[in-house]
């Protein structure tokens, strides 16, 4: 039996993808602020599992918590992320304070999880780690003027953040497999839902980096196949 754990799981990409991976057979933890919140069906293994990734004591005790679930992690997904709530805020109106809660969502959360959680993927046979980032994160697309109808500093900064962090994890963690993955532009709660794709088709890229076991690692992986990032 495989077991994964999933940030922000309560709720869009989290919450497909733990439904999607429960059908398939696989036991998946879903990692939540509020499991209450948490819509189960019975017939699928999914699991709720508190976890604030802003918060050290939330997720040492996550991870008493996975440990009473499994001895060993097959797959972590760094899926948990904000926008935040000045979003649209003008680069030049953009204060330390506009950026601060989503970089300590989307980049020190995973940072903060991926450390404490690495002993249990360890033990796995295959342990992989995937990191849910964005194309607003690539340098590439934002220098071709892909994005500028997002001229706005938190959320692509946080991910550009994020990607390097996964290649570094990539480059220094030959245990593990690592994937970055970009959902694409889906209809989700972070977008007040005006993606051009749904939770489902958003969450394909995520699924794939799941199940694949042979890498290699550090790619970023879209629902079309790599991108050269």
């Amino acid at each position: 039996m495989s077991t994964a754990l999933i940030t922000g799981a309560s709720r869009g990409l989290g919450a497909v993808a733990a439904r999607r991976l429960a059908e398939q057979g696989w036991t998946v933890l879903a990692g939540c602020r509020e499991p209450a919140d948490l819509s189960l069906d019975p017939a699928l293994d999914i699991r709720p599992i508190a976890l604030d990734v802003t918060d050290d004591a939330s997720v040492a005790a996550a991870v008493t918590e996975v440990e009473r679930h499994t001895e060993a992690l097959d797959v972590l997904v760094n899926n948990a992320g904000i926008a935040g709530a000045e979003r649209e805020v003008a680069p030049a109106d953009t204060t330390a304070e506009h950026l601060r809660p989503v970089l300590e969502t989307n980049v020190l959360g995973p940072v903060r999880v991926t450390h404490a959680l690495l002993p249990l993927l360890r033990r796995a046979e295959h342990p992989r780690l995937v990191m849910v980032s964005s194309s607003l994160g690539s340098l590439s697309d934002m220098d071709n003027g892909r994005w500028e109808r997002y001229p706005y500093l938190a959320y692509p900064s946080s991910k550009a953040a994020l990607n390097m962090i996964a290649v570094l994890y990539a480059r220094t963690l030959p245990d593990v497999l690592v994937t970055i993955v970009n959902p694409g532009w889906t209809a989700t709660g972070l977008n007040d839902f005006r993606g051009s794709q749904t939770p489902e088709e958003g969450t394909d890229a995520i699924v794939a980096a799941v199940l694949d076991t042979t890498g290699p690692s550090g790619r970023f992986l879209a629902r079309d196949g790599v991108v050269g990032w």
